[in-house]
Order: structure tokens, then sequence, then C-alpha cells
């Protein structure tokens, strides 16, 4: 306590001290700043000028320096999509490094396979995408009447990508291309029909009414591919004209907010005809049903889409991106799974090491070195599979704060492993070892699955941000994870008890 208080007597005179200084050198400053401004006064006019614009000067300067020197750049985040239109040879060049990497590129490179075919074919794609019963299929059998297009009048009726030849007034060949409706119960036909829409050349999205929220969400996906979108508005016959005009500006104001093109055909409203129920009445009252078929009214689509042909160059620009930007995202996918199967071998080798290390430790200390070796690896390891390159700063504070939050999650470590190990039949009484090691193989276990999560959402190791997610994820990883490292602890084990 005495010593307490000498310290704090101490701390005091310091303060004091340094307030007598502050004070002498703000009256020596104020003096010096006096003196100076008396004379600029009395001197020519030029030179206070002169003079307060060198000062304006300096301490713009040093205000820039210091700004530079603290304030952080924004660094770019690696998994930020790309801002730039991709262009073949980009794509291609992502295709050879990861290929050269052991990453399966066959889908990306598919993609480019079937881009190149259909610029051979030169045939023009136009994809009818929309929601179920909408009536896609009802408007393809509208323009092409000899086509063999099965249409549901339940609804859903399209459950595979299906093209139909169509030749306009002016003789260009057209590939319509009915796709799966969204919004079905049927997985994995709504990311075929998205698809489709990025390799063709215009997307015809079909509604029958005012957009839902869904299709407001599809429209905009659509529209982000920077190709042409026609919203076409079917069954326009049920309305009267006034509520059609109330509607395709209630249309033109979705497609402007999902960042569309806003001109008037890009909107249109159609009627795909087909056969309706009509109740007829025969002498002496009697009536009957009959289907009678209606005819279709798809002038203005047609009028609409030949606008669209007018730049074939261009449609084919942005189909070929549209395309390129599903290589890549493929590719991905792609990386994605590679990196998950990648990170999963380096996580068990680094928690089969750690609980190696932990069984061969022979004296006090020595388990500690190990653990920090392989802690060590296994970042560098994880890093370079994500494409981050840390400072070995960076690294050396993530491990620390993880291990600031170890000793809390040790106990748990600990009480898991045994439970986890009495599990396996025949190990009986558990030898404390054992148990240290299987602790340690859950920590390392836990330790890299934060690790990949904080490097899958940031392409960066922040080392706070990691140290964060470990402490928060390990109770769960732990219990995730007991039993194969339970495992791993009893196989290297088991040769020692031999």
């Amino acid at each position: 306590m005495k010593l307490d208080r000498v310290i704090r007597i101490g701390i005091a005179a310091v303060i004091a001290l340094l307030f007598v200084i502050a004070i002498a050198a703000l009256l020596f400053v104020t003096e010096s700043a006096l003196n100076v401004w008396d004379r600029l006064l009395e001197g020519p006019r030029w030179l206070l000028v002169g003079y307060v614009a060198a000062m304006v000067a300096l301490v713009l300067a040093a205000a820039w320096l210091i700004w530079r020197l603290v304030v952080r750049r924004k660094i770019p985040d690696a998994h930020r999509p790309d801002v730039q239109p991709l262009s073949a040879a980009d794509i291609r060049e992502r295709l050879a490094e990861a290929e050269k990497a052991g990453i399966d590129v066959t889908a990306a490179q598919a993609e480019l396979q079937e881009l190149a075919a259909r610029r051979a074919a030169g045939s023009i794609h136009l994809c009818f995408f929309g929601e179920i019963s909408s009536g896609k299929s009802s408007l393809i059998k509208a323009l092409v009447p000899e086509a063999n297009v099965g249409v549901d009048v339940l609804g859903g009726s399209t459950t595979e990508i299906t093209h139909y030849r169509w030749r306009d007034d002016d003789g260009h060949e057209i590939l319509l291309t009915d796709v799966p409706g969204t919004g079905g119960h049927e997985e994995g036909l709504d990311e075929m029909a998205m698809s489709e829409a990025q390799r063709a050349h215009v997307v015809l999205f079909v509604c029958d009414g005012d957009l839902t929220r869904r299709e407001s969400a599809a429209v905009a996906d659509l529209s982000a591919l920077g190709k042409p979108v026609i919203i076409v508005m079917n069954k326009a016959d049920r309305y009267s004209h006034e509520d059609q005009a109330a509607l395709l500006q209630r249309l033109l104001e979705h497609l402007g907010s999902a960042g569309g093109a806003i001109e008037r055909d890009r909107v249109v409203a159609v009627s795909a005809g087909g056969e309706i129920d009509v109740v007829e009445r025969a002498g002496g009252g009697r009536e009957s049903s009959v289907r009678r078929q209606r005819p279709a009214d798809i002038g203005v689509l047609v009028v609409a889409i030949n606008r669209l042909l007018e730049d074939p160059e261009d449609i084919d620009r942005r189909r070929d991106r549209a395309v390129f930007r599903l290589a890549a995202g493929k590719l991905a996918e792609a990386e994605a799974q590679y990196r998950a199967q990648r990170s999963e071998q380096i996580i068990r080798s680094a928690t089969r090491k750690a609980v190696i290390g932990s069984l061969a430790a022979v004296s006090p200390g020595t388990d500690v070195l190990i653990q920090g070796y392989i802690g060590t690896a296994m970042t560098q390891e994880l890093c370079g599979l994500y494409g981050a390159a840390p400072r070995d700063l960076d690294i050396e504070e993530f491990l620390n704060l993880s291990q600031s939050r170890v000793g809390r999650a040790l106990p748990l470590s600990l009480a898991v492993a045994g439970n986890g190990l009495k599990a396996f039949p025949g190990v009986g009484t558990v030898a404390g070892g054992l148990v240290h090691a299987v602790a340690y193989g859950l920590i390392f276990d836990a330790l890299g699955r934060s690790l990949v999560q904080t490097l899958s959402k940031h392409g960066k190791l922040l080392p706070e941000e990691a140290a964060r997610e470990f402490e928060e994820g390990i109770s769960e990883h732990i219990e995730a994870g007991v039993r194969r490292v339970a495992r791993m602890a009893l196989e290297e084990k088991e040769p020692d008890a031999g």
C-alpha cells in the first residue's frame, strides 16, 4: 500500500511539471508570435501577405502528411464482384491459373465452348423467362404455330430448356428458348433458367399483371446482366384499355428501378391466345361447354424484338460479357469447392500434428513450442490457399489473440475430450495425457475452421476478426469435432500401447 501511494505522488509530480512546461511554452510562443506580427505590420504589405501565405501552406502540408500517415487507405476486398466487364482474355487467364492450381474448371470451360458454338451458328437467342403459369410456352406457340410446344393449363409444364426456330420478317434466324418457370418446387430449375438467360442475347420477362416482390427481384437480377430485357405482360385481354395503360406504366417504373432501359418498347402488352371454355345455349334452353380458339395478339412484341435486332453487334457484345460472367461464376464455385476440400485437409493435418505433439511432449513447456510452430504453419498455409499474403506480424497477432482466448476454452475442451473418448468401446479409464492431446487437437480444429470463415468472408487475414470468430465459434466447433479428433488420438496412441 505504501509503495502504491509513492507511485501516485510521483505521477502527480510529473503531471505538475508537464503543466508548468506547457504554460511556459505557450507564453514563449505567444510572445514570439506577437513580436513577429508587430514587425510584419510595420513592414511592407507584400511581406505580410507572403508570410501569411507561407504559414497557411505549411499548415496544409503538415495536415496532408498527417492524414496520409494516420488515416488507413481502404484496401479493396479480394472477394468483391468484378466492377469492370470481363473480357475473353481475362476469363481464359483465370481459367489457366485455376487449372494449374488443380481446380476443376470443366463447368467454366463448357460455357466458353457453348459460346463458341453459338457464335459459329450465328443464331440470335431470345430467352422467355418468368414464373410458372405466366404463359411463356403459349407465347412461343403463338410466334411459332408449327412448333410442338407443350402447354399445360395447370402451369409449370416446362421442366427443361427447349429451343424453337423462328425467322422474323428480315430473315434473321432466331432461337426462342423456353426455360422452366421460376417459383416452382422442383430444386435446381430456377438456377437452370437464370443460367440460360445469361447465355441468351435478349431476355423476355413474361408476367400477367403487376410484378410481385419476387418478380421485381428477378427483373433486377436480369437487368444486372447488362443485356436487353423486355417485360411482356401476357393475358392483356383480361384488362380494359385504361387498366392496361396503368399497368404498363407501373411495369416501366419497375424496369427503371431495376436498372433497365426506360423505353416504351421495353414493356409491351400481348395476348398469347389459346383455348378458352365458352358456354353455348342450344334450343330448348340447354347449355353446353365448348372449347374455342382465342386469337393471339403479339404484333407489338414482334416490333419490339425487331428493334432490338437492328444492332446485332451490340447484343452480341452484351451476350458475350454475360457468358463470361457466367463462366467466372462457375469458376468461383469450383474454387470455393476446392478451397473447402483443401482447407479441410490442412486443418486435419495440423490437428493430427497437434495431437502427436501433445503426446510426444517430454517436459513442461515443450507442447507450447510445438503448438506454436504448428499454428504458424497452418495459418500460413490457409492464407496462401485463399490468396491472402499476411505479414508475419499479422500471423503473430492472430495467434497471440487466439492464445489469450484458449485459456477460457481449455476446461470445456478437456471435458468434451474426456466424454468423447469414453464413447469409444474398450478405451476404459482414459489417461490424462490422452485427454490433453484430444483437447489440444480440438482447439486447433476450431482455430483452423474459424480462420477459414474469416478468410472466406474477407479474402484476407484480419487478426482481431479471426480471433473473435474463434472465440465465438469455439464451443460449436469443439462439440462437432470431438469424435473425429478422438479417433485421431486413439490411432496415434495405439502403436505406443502395442
